[in-house]
């Protein structure tokens, strides 16, 4: 029984499991980049975080700690090295998950699990896209008290009743119904002082 457990043991002895997680931490610092299985790496990056943290400081017994791990000396020099000046900033989650689907054979979940500050494709699309502004209530409420105040002044004066309206709608179409009435007298006018 696996009471009070906190960790995927990955049906692996303990031996098995570290030189598993110590050589799948060296592709990654190496590859920037590996595909694996979703249970694996989420065992992966609680693995690595904390010795891409320890590398911050470049001290020989951060090395030493970190070889400790990783039994790799290209990849501890490739750590301190390269990989620290890119997410020497960064104040944890170095790595990132992306699920890729089910393998063919087991059906198991697969994913790829990469160092942040290496996806190229992400980053240069973080630079492309614009920054969100803030809107704010009060100036959202002036500009929409003062629309209505400049549309009045445009309109008719708007009624109380629907007998008012009804009124102020056959005012409308005579007065619309003059104005051609005035046009064509002032074409009429021209025609008769011809024939004068």
């Amino acid at each position: 029984m696996r009471h009070n457990k906190g960790f995927n043991h990955l049906g692996r002895t303990s031996s098995h499991r570290k030189a598993m997680l110590s050589n799948m931490a060296n592709s990654l610092i190496l590859h920037k980049r590996i595909s694996t299985t979703v249970a694996k790496a989420k065992s992966l990056r609680s693995f690595i975080e904390p010795i891409i943290t320890k590398a911050k400081d470049d001290t020989t017994h951060n090395r030493r700690m970190a070889f400790r791990s990783l039994r790799s000396k290209t990849a501890v020099n490739e750590l301190f090295r390269e990989v620290i000046v890119k997410v020497g900033e960064r104040p944890g989650g170095y790595t990132r998950i992306l699920k890729t689907g089910n393998r063919l054979g087991d059906n198991a979940e697969m994913c790829i699990i990469e160092l942040v500050d290496y996806n190229e494709n992400m980053l240069a699309a973080k630079e492309e896209a614009p920054k969100k502004t803030r809107s704010r209530r009060g100036a959202s409420k002036k500009k929409s008290s003062e629309k209505p105040a400049a549309k009045e002044e445009t309109k008719a004066p708007e009624a109380d009743t629907k007998e008012e309206a009804v009124k102020a709608d056959e005012v409308s179409e005579e007065k619309a119904a003059e104005e051609p009435k005035a046009e064509d007298k002032s074409d009429d006018q021209p025609e008769e002082e011809k024939a004068e």
